[in-house]
């Protein structure tokens, strides 16, 4: 091939790639928006499954709050568990009725599960949701399942802890049958909501 044609070559290639970057890039912009809004939706929904008596959520300055109990978090044995957001529940009146804390925990059979904890202002759970969950068909994704997450509901502990026994105390989590990974991080998810409820917030 002579200069002059891989010189042509070279241009066609370069102007090609600048215009497919130019339509990757309008439809990043175009896709950006709906998608953000119905990851909102999506938090939204959660926040009023988990906290239905709230009038409003308030995320005020509780995100200054996230870094340090993170760092604590860390060293509490719940594996690569984080705490993500965090917004006061108000109610009516516009007084705190307790707290959502989304969680999220790395040590999932299929990766990533984030979950949405409802918390009353006396510690105890109101109810979880999830935001990402992409556990086994028919094994960790039970967990989703009302009579699974419901477990954590109207309880107040501590720490919650995985049993296969059957759960005896309320400080006790059924393990999803063939799914003890899963049950382990949703759980771990849970408890470092928990703990940034009860050891956090007054810092």
């Amino acid at each position: 091939m002579s200069k002059g044609g891989f010189m042509k070559d070279a241009v066609i290639l370069c102007a090609i790639t600048l215009v497919a970057g130019a339509c990757l890039g309008g439809v990043y912009e175009m896709t950006k928006a709906p998608i953000d809004a119905a990851n909102l939706a999506a938090k939204e929904a959660a926040y009023r499954t988990v906290f239905p008596d709230a009038a409003s959520f308030d995320a005020g300055d509780l995100a200054d709050k996230i870094p340090a109990a993170n760092e604590e978090i860390a060293g509490l044995g719940y594996g690569k568990v984080s705490v993500d957001e965090a917004v006061t529940a108000n109610d009516a009146s516009g007084a705190a009725a307790g707290y959502v804390v989304t969680a999220t925990s790395n040590d999932g059979f299929g990766g990533a599960i984030t979950v949405s904890v409802g918390i009353q202002s006396d510690g105890t759970v109101n109810g979880i949701e999830f935001l990402t969950l992409a556990e086994t068909a028919g094994l960790g994704m039970n967990a989703q399942k009302p009579e699974w997450k419901g477990q954590f509901a109207g309880k107040k502990a501590d720490v919650f802890s995985v049993t296969k026994d059957g759960a005896s105390s309320d400080d006790q989590i059924n393990a999803i049958s063939g799914a003890t990974i899963t049950s382990r991080a949703v759980t771990n998810a849970v408890n470092a909501a928990v703990y940034f409820v009860d050891n956090c917030l007054a810092q």
